[in-house]
């Protein structure tokens, strides 16, 4: 017979943990440190790395200089398929924008000479 303990555990799923087996982030770690940065917000609140979630909660974080947004839609017991991973949340994610071939190309005034990459990149794009 469980105790009431751990029925409550099996219920609650910590957002850090979420992320990772639903694949969004790759480690569970690298998720928590996300949560402590303040980088991650559900429902519009920035929480802790034991914060509960719940299906329709709205996550919201960065990876690195990306936005991403999802809804949680199922709550994993145990690690999936990645495949079986992206049907358990819905990205409202705004696509990224690619950056213009120009502003790659042009540096800024004063960062110094170009390095030998630099100059290949450059000569690639004059054509």
């Amino acid at each position: 017979m469980l105790s009431i303990r751990c029925l409550r555990l099996m219920e609650r799923h910590r957002v850090d943990s979420w992320l990772k087996l639903v694949c969004l982030f790759r480690h569970r770690a690298d998720a928590t440190e996300a949560c402590k940065g303040g980088l991650v917000k559900v429902n519009g609140s920035r929480v802790k790395p034991s914060a509960a979630l719940k299906e329709g909660d709205v996550v919201e974080f960065y990876q690195g200089d990306r936005f991403r947004r999802v809804i949680v839609q199922q709550l994993p017991e145990t690690n999936v398929s990645k495949e079986a991973a992206r049907t358990m949340y819905i990205d409202e994610s705004p696509v990224p924008q690619k950056p213009d071939a120009v502003t790659q190309i042009l540096r800024e005034r004063g960062a110094g000479r170009p390095t030998k990459k630099d100059r290949r990149e450059i000569e690639k794009w004059r054509g």
